[in-house]
């Protein structure tokens, strides 16, 4: 029997918005879902109520039909699935779940267009989402588009987005991320240190937050990754760990791979109370959430917790570590992205270098 409910929803800028999803459920999982947002209730309900009727009326629509099934509706298949939705990344759900409540996706696949993949744009460009972004979500939304045929059997093979793409970037209204190049100096690492001392030593607080900080940068890990490695996945010989699952574009799981700590990254690790399977057993939401309010309290603008992986790599290069031993420890597989590290150090250690000579010399 089908159903609907609706949700309320406050924006960031204050504005309300209606969200009513209709359903339809069999042996206690859904067989049927789409949604729509609306600026008032009424108008919610009254979709509500029209949609379950058509759905009691005719059935719930065939997945074969591109007729019929919306862009919402193959992009929550594609959510639910175990196999596709189910193995990605944060981003990915994040966007695709956003792109639900797009008016793209009220439209059904056979009358998707190139314009209306190009007026989406426009409104996420002129709503203040940056170009790059703009470009995630066709990254995303192509890939649900071309699952359509060989993995729901739905007869849909266009792709409106090939078609769009040049268009929009001549437009300006999709780009390449600006690859970023923020590490933080000296002095940004010693007052984010001192701060989150302060906020350790608070009597309730119990996440080692400073440990965690300087693991994280001699380590060339993510947060989510410091926070997944397990006691059983260190070997004490050749004083290396686990990184199970670790992020790679071409292989969502199963990417495990063995990491030298080095230096103080195994002290730090070792020293670490064992009472859980993971040595730092703590939610990494909350670490990364205290990270952006102290460096905001302490005024440090531009710096993510990601640019720490960052200042990590740089200090092995400024080190003498070559390109393919960083990258054991980074766990980059293209190894250009650490050539783009490189070649940014690279004509300071030759100026390092040369003085260094020319000082030899005189002596």
């Amino acid at each position: 029997m089908a159903y609907y409910s609706i949700e309320k929803r406050t924006k960031a800028d204050g504005t309300t918005r209606y969200r009513c999803t209709v359903g339809v459920r069999a042996k206690g999982r859904y067989v049927f879902r789409e949604n729509r947002t609306f600026t008032k209730q009424a108008h919610a309900k009254t979709w509500g109520i029209n949609r379950v009727a058509e759905l009691e009326r005719n059935g719930i629509p065939n997945a074969s039909d591109a007729d019929k099934i919306t862009v919402a509706e193959l992009i929550q298949k594609y959510i639910d699935d175990p196999k596709t939705g189910g193995k990605a990344g944060k981003d990915k759900t994040t966007t695709l779940t956003k792109l639900l409540t797009a008016e793209l996706s009220a439209s059904t696949l056979s009358k998707l267009q190139a314009n209306d993949i190009i007026e989406h744009c426009r409104r996420r460009v002129a709503m203040g989402t940056s170009p790059s972004t703009v470009s995630h979500d066709l990254s995303y939304l192509g890939t649900v588009l071309k699952a359509a045929k060989p993995i729901y059997g739905i007869d849909y093979t266009s792709n409106p987005i090939d078609e769009a793409r040049p268009l929009l970037s001549n437009m300006g209204l999709i780009s390449k991320s600006n690859r970023r190049s923020r590490r933080p100096d000296k002095d940004e690492i010693k007052v984010l240190t001192d701060a989150l001392m302060k906020r350790q030593d608070h009597p309730r607080a119990r996440i080692p937050f400073v440990d965690i900080f300087n693991f994280s940068i001699l380590s060339c890990m993510r947060i989510g990754e410091v926070c997944r490695i397990e006691w059983d996945d260190v070997d004490y010989v050749q004083k290396s760990v686990l990184v199970r699952d670790r992020k790679d574009p071409r292989k969502k799981i199963g990417n495990h791979m063995s990491v030298p700590l080095l230096g103080e990254a195994w002290d730090i690790a070792m020293r670490q109370k064992k009472t859980s399977k993971f040595i730092f057993p703590f939610n990494e939401k909350s670490i990364s959430a205290a990270f952006v309010q102290i460096k905001e309290k302490v005024g440090i603008d531009d710096l993510r917790y990601h640019d720490l992986k960052r200042e990590g790599a740089s200090r092995l290069f400024e080190a003498g570590f070559s390109i393919e031993e960083v990258a054991q420890v980074t766990g980059h597989k293209n190894l250009n992205t650490l050539w783009q590290v490189y070649t940014e150090l690279y004509p300071k250690s030759l100026h390092e270098k040369f003085a260094a000579l020319q000082e030899a010399r005189k002596k």
